[in-house]
């Protein structure tokens, strides 16, 4: 790395002027009146914009699309934006906000989603037939309610998951321009700069043709920045501007108040099993919490449910699963993409139905634990790579659980001791009905070189250098021999958004089509070139094609420049393959992303020790066992499973971001506290090596399946220390000691 790569927030264009947005300081209130002439008064003003300014719909958001630019007719929750302006600089610009009057009507507000269904609650979108209920659905397989009579032993638990902040080290950002030939172009931190374009388009009524996003590398996003968060500010303030060119870049602060969180939610989870502890039936209900707007709410709950039944068989399970609208800040895509959250309410109960039955936690997993051509406990059919099985053995016999018992008891005074274990799994891209494409884009240049159009945004977890590994073993080049053209909606192709753990798996597949073309063309043309040689006896080298009876290379800048330029550009696209199960589920649901082909598999396994007098809890020792198909990148691999643990480590016991009647409370870095390298041990990564089948180079997803079991595990390690179980997350010292008094 040599740390000069550009990002959005290093864009600063000559001419360059400020953007900033005035917020709602109510969480749901009519907007009465907005007086902007104090603010046009103000020195080096430029442009205040309200909603009335917006020529098109207004409205962001897929799949719902009610999510205003600009507030127009009411905000709905505490930092709803309200009134652009545009300044010459940053201190004028603070100056012009703070003169802008808005006149508000508070209206009644909801800040919890069962006050939120209730009858007579305030509706925060009057247009909807479901008032504040924004999805519910249901999977079921067997009958649950009657197989729980047939179990020898039942256990349940209700439990609380929280908002979890991406705390991205790049905030929200871009610069955005309108260019001689009225195009809005922008260059945006963002995970989706193909959908981001037509949204903008739309909102702002600016035909699609004349909108170009950019998305340079990302500082970070998790999600944060799979959707709209500063580019309609952007475009409008740039179509306001003069034609200077318009900078946002949100303070820690305003991120914290304006951006989507993780869905908080309640899972009430209930599971039982026979005598022998074979698990027989599951009941679970999830409600999260979407907030003032529904972003993916709706596909978020359905990939919750999804997983309900982890990587289990069992015979009967009925899963319900809710998001509704509620006054609080939006929820969003986070990793994972609602799957910690249930899977942190099942790998508590799990442990709670071992110890019921006095079995080994880990044994009663295996026993479990679905195989290739198992149906899971929600009936799907698991027909590609699985190996959830060799994760567990490898733990079962690792010493950190062997010798689990010596360790405990040589706890020193005034501390507690506990080992545990939990398993997840994770869903790769996008399911059965929204299409899961990728196109590829590769040229050979003149000068011999090779340059990869890349059409999904890297967001720090290294696809970038994952394409340029694959297009150079197809191409026999070595990764100084290529150049990257980062996702640009009028220079690359359509890809879709960096997320759901299906950017190297779609794109690469997509990439290694494109590169096979590439090859050939190019081999077919030093055959038509030298007629003497035989096509079957030319190979590709670094730098050149070689006829191998004689050794002799012709040099790619050669072959280059007497190919047309048509040729030297192939294309390709890439769909994934979807599960056909025609299982019996609502429409959305399915639409939603029910049920998977391709799943992720880890075991997670942690030692804790806990401080009788504080309550603080720390990580001893972590250690994750991963089935992500093939490894291409090791060291990549290794670091996206710490990241995700890590993360997850930070969502189990520090990260207690606190929304009080709509408000934020948890401002910035100095209350909302993230682990750092002083707070985790070495996070071990253990790769089980398996081949999907539908992966590029027999490789799945890695980006997510990191942080899904790091919760419970932890959570389980707690309850074994302290002999109580905390269901509330995160499990701070506060948490823990009530809990210990609550054991003693």
């Amino acid at each position: 790395m040599t740390g000069r790569e550009r990002y959005a927030a290093d864009e600063y264009p000559a001419g360059l002027v400020y953007a900033g947005v005035v917020r709602s300081p109510h969480p749901h209130a009519r907007i009465l009146a907005i007086d902007t002439t104090g603010a046009l008064a103000c020195p080096g003003v430029i442009a205040v914009l309200t909603g009335g300014d917006i020529r098109g719909t207004n409205r962001t958001g897929l799949p719902e699309m009610d999510q205003p630019v600009l507030a127009d007719t009411k905000v709905r929750f505490t930092g709803d934006p309200v009134v652009l302006v545009v300044a010459e600089d940053r201190e004028l610009l603070r100056q012009a906000m703070a003169a802008v009057k808005v006149t508000y009507e508070p209206l009644p507000a909801v800040f919890d989603p069962d006050p939120a269904l209730a009858k007579g609650a305030p509706v925060l979108h009057e247009n909807r037939k479901e008032g504040n209920l924004l999805f519910s659905g249901v999977i079921a397989k067997g009958d649950a309610d009657f197989a729980f009579s047939e179990c020898a032993a039942v256990r349940e638990g209700i439990f609380s998951l929280p908002r979890q902040e991406h705390a991205y080290l790049e905030t929200e950002t871009g610069v955005a321009k309108v260019d001689g030939d009225g195009v809005l172009e922008m260059i945006v931190s963002t995970q989706s700069p193909f959908r981001d374009s037509r949204e903008i388009a739309a909102a702002l009524g600016i035909p699609p043709e004349k909108v170009r996003v950019i998305a340079p590398y990302l500082g970070g996003a998790f999600g944060g920045k799979d959707g709209i968060t500063v580019q309609g500010h952007l475009g409008l303030a740039a179509l306001h501007s003069g034609g200077r060119p318009v900078k946002i870049w949100n303070s820690r602060e305003e991120s914290f108040v304006s951006s989507t969180k993780r869905h908080p939610g309640r899972v009430s989870l209930k599971l039982g099993c026979t005598k022998d502890g074979t698990l027989h039936a599951l009941s679970c209900r999830l409600i999260f919490d979407t907030g003032a707007y529904a972003g993916l709410g709706g596909p978020v709950a359905v990939y919750g449910m999804g997983h309900a039944a982890g990587v289990y068989r069992v015979a009967h399970s009925r899963v319900e699963g809710m998001n509704v609208y509620t006054n609080n800040p939006p929820s969003g895509a986070f990793r994972g993409f609602g799957i910690p959250q249930v899977i942190a309410a099942l790998e508590q109960v799990v442990d709670m139905l071992a110890e019921s039955i006095g079995m080994d936690p880990l044994e009663f997993r295996l026993k479990n634990a679905i195989r290739v051509g198992d149906e899971t406990g929600l009936g799907i059919r698991m027909s590609n790579s699985a190996d959830i099985v060799t994760c567990l053995e490898k733990a079962r016999d690792h010493p950190l659980w062997t010798g689990r018992d010596e360790w405990i008891r040589q706890a020193p005074d005034y501390k507690r001791r506990g080992v545990g274990i939990a398993t997840g799994v994770l869903g790769i891209g996008y399911g059965p009905v929204i299409p899961d494409i990728a196109s590829a884009k590769l040229e050979l240049l003149t000068d011999g070189r090779f340059r990869i159009y890349a059409g999904v945004a890297d967001m720090g977890q290294g696809n970038n250098s994952a394409n340029i590994h694959i297009a150079g073993d197809i191409l026999c080049q070595s990764p100084d021999r290529f150049e990257l053209v980062q996702p640009d909606t009028f220079r690359c192709l359509n890809s879709s958004s960096s997320a759901a753990s299906r950017t190297t798996y779609s794109y690469g597949n997509a990439l290694i089509l494109a590169a096979g073309v590439l090859k050939e063309r190019i081999l077919d043309r030093v055959a038509q070139l030298h007629p003497l040689f035989r096509r079957e006896n030319l190979i590709l080298v670094p730098g050149a094609v070689r006829h191998t009876p004689d050794g002799s290379d012709i040099a790619l800048h050669t072959i280059a420049e007497a190919m047309q330029e048509a040729d030297r550009v192939a294309t390709a696209t890439w769909t994934a393959p979807v599960n056909r199960q025609q299982l019996a589920v609502a429409p959305d649901v399915k639409m939603y992303g029910f049920p998977h082909l391709a799943y992720t598999f880890t075991t997670h396994l942690t030692r804790v020790e806990i401080d009788e007098i504080t309550g603080a809890v720390a990580v001893d020792a972590y250690l994750a066992w991963t089935d992500a198909g093939r490894i291409m990148n090791p060291h990549v691999y290794e670091q996206q499973i710490q990241g995700g643990v890590i993360q997850g480590m930070g969502y189990a016991l520090w990260e207690d971001f606190r929304v009080t009647e709509g408000a934020v409370v948890t401002k910035n870095l100095s209350t909302y506290i993230l682990p750092t390298s002083m707070d985790v041990p070495d996070v071990l990564s253990v790769p089980v090596e398996t081949y999907e089948e539908s992966g590029p180079f027999g490789m799945k997803g890695v980006g997510e399946i990191g942080i899904v079991a790091a919760l419970p595990c932890i959570a389980n390690a707690v309850a074994g220390a302290i002999g109580s179980r905390v269901c509330d997350a995160p499990l701070t010292p506060e948490r823990i000691l009530t809990a210990l008094r609550r054991a003693a």
